[in-house]
Order: C-alpha cells, then structure tokens, then sequence
C-alpha cells in the first residue's frame, strides 16, 4: 500500500471510528432524546457496527458500501441541524465526521481497489469476453 492509500485508509478509519465514538457519546451521555436505549443501540450504534470489520481489516468493498450507512449519520446530522438548535454542535460534529469518513472510505476503496486490480469492467470489455 503506497503512502496516500495508507493516508486515505487513515481517514476512513479514523473518522469511522470518531463517528461511532460520538454518536455513542452524543445519544447515551446527553439527556436531548427521549428514546429508550433499545431505539438508540438499534438505530443509532448498530448500523455503525456491521462495516467496522471490514474497515479494520482494510477492505475497499467494504469502504465502498460503508458509504450507504454514512449516509444515514449525514442525513441525520443535517435534519438536527435545521431542527433542533439545542443540539447544533452535536449535529455539526457528526456531520464533520461523516463527511470525513465518506470521502477517506471513497478514496480508499477507489485507490486501493485500483492497486489491487479490482473494479467494474465496462460494457466494451464484458462484450470482448
């Protein structure tokens, strides 16, 4: 792994592991929400949890589809931030940090997919075989 694959795994994974952090800190050490615990390890924790292996363990199709849980903590992080002013920097946070991890697991997984030989092959080239 070259130095900027290595740079873009080091964002994915530290902005991954940042994100769960927060999101843990934010939903069981603040008292903003009113949903029982049960709600919040399921929607909150869990959907964290099923790619951290594979991010781990520096898999690009795992950085890859880690992006569609992103996108959830993105959409979450934007819908607080219009709606509850109260927890702006909690929202802005977790914003910050899913942008982050969205744009390292991109990275890495394109880059490192690349190295590795990995990809898509094209129409032209599926018709050739």
């Amino acid at each position: 792994m070259n130095a900027s694959i290595a740079r873009y795994r080091w964002l994915a994974l530290s902005s991954y592991v940042g994100l769960l952090i927060w999101v843990i800190l934010w939903q069981f050490a603040t008292d903003y929400s009113e949903l029982s615990v049960h709600f919040k390890i399921v929607f909150y924790v869990l959907p964290l949890l099923f790619p951290l292996l594979g991010i781990i363990k520096a898999k690009p199709y795992t950085h890859a589809w880690a992006n569609f849980v992103l996108m959830w903590y993105f959409l979450h992080s934007l819908t607080q931030l219009y709606v509850a002013p109260e927890q702006r920097l909690w929202a802005g946070v977790e914003l910050a940090l899913a942008s982050l991890a969205f744009a390292g697991c991109t990275l890495f997984a394109r880059h490192q997919g690349r190295a590795l030989g990995l990809g898509l092959k094209k129409a032209k080239e599926q018709q050739q075989d």
